[in-house]
């Protein structure tokens, strides 16, 4: 097979179209790996590629854009990445035979949710996908769906430090003129031809006009380009996404590709085999004019990397009030939570919520509809918490309602109306609550979520686009010690610890042995832990959430003394048990967080006060 850099200085190529939305429509299901398909589906993936080579599609795509360890982790086959990316190649090959070019797909990482991840593992994540590709055997490397140029040349060194092969650029683009990361078009292409790039251009995100907007501002560089443009926007239509653009507008697109030095031409998401074979059609007889000469002087755009990618950083606001982590750090702090109303009656609501401001404590804590019940929004509550009350919100946020988009309005959200405390949890699955047939999201693990809260404080979008100013955000993150094997949960913790926690709120605890074993267990970590208490109102209330309630568990003990206590004695006793836990934890850990049963938010008065009573036994024997 020729040198496809050759090729390209004389002839115009047509690639392939989308894979991913093909395999959608060919019985795919949605939330798998698609790149897992080269394993266990080849046959669907080789189906794919003979479709577009039929159409006359010259070069094709392995089907690995997303198969590198970070993605393919997602799915727990973070050890199947050289396996998946082989097999790409053998399927792409198979189908292209000798006809044509097969070049090894590689995706950026580091965009979007990922984008808090260092440069030394995304070079460690490049080269072991790119090493896979070439070693397989393909014709050239496409670096696709890069939205900013510093880590499109972290690529690109890589592929170079493994290949001669041919190596195509691509940026995803949105807004005209820029990268993500702050360069033009002119000054992005000039860097990447500069690194080595034998051909720049543009894929995904948008259609074909965008893109020939994009390409008119370096259309005089001199630089071949490629170019794959989505069907145009997607639609939502019928349970199925639609694209707009029709065969024919992409075999009128072609030749004004073409005309703006465009020597490889494919289609991306929404694009079928009969998006290329217009094209295929519309260039037969299309003879390209030689690219204009490269001005070099015009090409020396330095780019210096630094040696962490990743973002964070302080805020540039100035905070008026100590924050919990500092408060906690200094003597025993108390974290109240109160669950917000599952009507439109919030009267009681916020009159607990001036009791326990009374009370002194420190913070309110409000649940994202948990149990995947449906409650008042927390946002709305903890507005009006802060502004009617003066007591501090930290609100819960959960994985499970919102998709990257929502998530990240959510928080700016908050930003917004000056609530800087939040709980990063998972959230239990919707089937369990009240609509069963709501979806999960799910879009993010809590790992993930602490990370791009803590990018926010960067100034950084979930995009990786800069906000102009800096969020504030003290982010707590959930564990849950009641398990068999604590030291593998503290593992668990540590790893939301590297994630960006700044404090950690327990799950309710009923065992005092279990308090000291926690104290030990994570004796070596640097962060605040507040440890769980909710006083139970009932013996009924107790086998309930021993039994049924994910995450917590009682002893026999406090499950004995609670048996067949209902009313005013349930929480007698209940109330009397939450302070021998108090007493215990209190010793060992400087913040307390109690959880409200059912509203009865004098429960948690009385244990608010049981608190600065013994907080001041404590002081005077220390």
């Amino acid at each position: 097979m020729a040198d496809l850099r050759e090729v390209l200085k004389n002839e115009v190529i047509i690639g392939d179209g989308a894979m991913g939305t093909q395999l959608y429509q060919m019985g795919a299901p949605v939330g798998v790996s698609y790149e897992e398909l080269n394993l266990i589906s080849p046959e669907m993936v080789s189906d794919v590629h003979r479709r577009y080579i039929e159409a006359g599609a010259r070069l094709v795509e392995t089907n690995t854009f997303s198969a590198n360890y970070e993605n393919l982790s997602k799915y727990g086959l973070e050890d199947q990445v050289e396996a998946i990316n082989r097999a790409g190649v053998r399927v792409a090959r198979e189908a292209m035979g000798n006809k044509g070019f097969v070049v090894g797909a590689v995706g950026a990482i580091r965009a979007g949710k990922r984008a808090n991840i260092s440069s030394a593992k995304l070079n460690l994540y490049f080269d072991q996908q790119i090493s896979a590709l070439v070693e397989e055997g393909i014709d050239g490397v496409l670096l696709e769906t890069f939205y900013d140029a510093e880590e499109l040349v972290l690529a690109l060194r890589q592929v170079k430090k493994i290949t001669q092969l041919p190596v195509i650029c691509q940026f995803a683009i949105d807004d005209i003129g820029r990268t993500l990361d702050g360069y033009t078009m002119p000054e992005a292409f000039s860097i990447l031809h500069s690194e080595g790039a034998d051909v720049i251009g543009f894929n995904c995100r948008t259609g074909p006009n965008s893109i020939m907007r994009a390409m008119e501002t370096v259309q005089n560089l001199g630089i071949p380009m490629s170019v794959f443009p989505n069907a145009g926007l997607a639609d939502y239509v019928d349970g199925e996404y639609r694209y707009g653009a029709s065969a024919e507008y992409f075999g009128q697109s072609a030749i004004r590709f073409a005309d703006l030095n465009a020597r490889l031409i494919g289609g991306c998401c929404g694009t079928t085999p009969e998006h290329i074979k217009a094209m295929v059609s519309a260039l037969s007889s299309y003879s390209p004019t030689p690219l204009p000469l490269v001005d070099e002087a015009r090409l020396e755009i330095p780019l210096t990397i630094s040696d962490s990618l990743a973002v964070g950083g302080d805020s540039d606001k100035l905070r008026t009030e100590p924050t919990i982590v500092d408060l906690v750090k200094e003597r025993h702090t108390v974290i109240v939570e109160l669950d917000p109303p599952r009507d439109l009656d919030i009267q009681k609501f916020l009159k607990g919520a001036k009791s326990l401001k009374k009370a002194g404590v420190d913070a309110l804590t409000l649940a994202d509809n948990s149990l995947a019940v449906t409650r008042m929004s927390n946002m709305a509550l903890g507005y009006l918490v802060k502004e009617q009350t003066g007591l501090r919100p930290l609100i819960h946020i959960a994985c499970r309602d919102r998709n990257l988009i929502g998530t990240q309005s959510h928080l700016m959200g908050f930003d917004a109306l000056g609530i800087d405390h939040v709980l990063a949890v998972t959230g239990d699955p919707a089937r369990f609550g009240d609509l069963p047939g709501s979806s999960s999201v799910y879009d993010l693990t809590s790992f993930e979520i602490i990370r791009m809260i803590k990018q926010l404080n960067g100034g950084i979008a979930f995009s990786g686009k800069p906000l102009k100013q800096k969020a504030d955000f003290v982010v707590g993150a959930a564990f849950n010690p009641n398990v068999k094997y604590l030291e593998k949960a503290v593992q668990r913790l540590e790893k939301k610890i590297s994630a960006g926690a700044d404090y950690i709120m327990t799950q309710p605890i009923y065992d005092p042995e279990l308090i000291v074993q926690l104290k030990e267990a994570t004796r070596h970590l640097d962060i605040p832990i507040f440890i769980g208490v909710m006083p139970l109102a009932s013996g009924r209330n107790a086998e309930y959430l021993h039994n049924e309630v994910p995450g917590i568990q009682l002893s026999d003990e406090v499950r004995g003394r609670m048996a067949g206590l209902e009313g005013e004695e349930g929480r007698a006793m209940g109330t009397t048990i939450a302070k021998e836990l108090l007493d215990v934890a209190m010793e060992h850990f400087n913040g307390i967080y109690i959880m409200t049963p059912f509203m009865f938010y004098g429960m948690s008065e009385e244990l608010t006060h049981y608190v600065w009573e013994k907080s001041a036994v404590l002081s005077k024997k220390a």
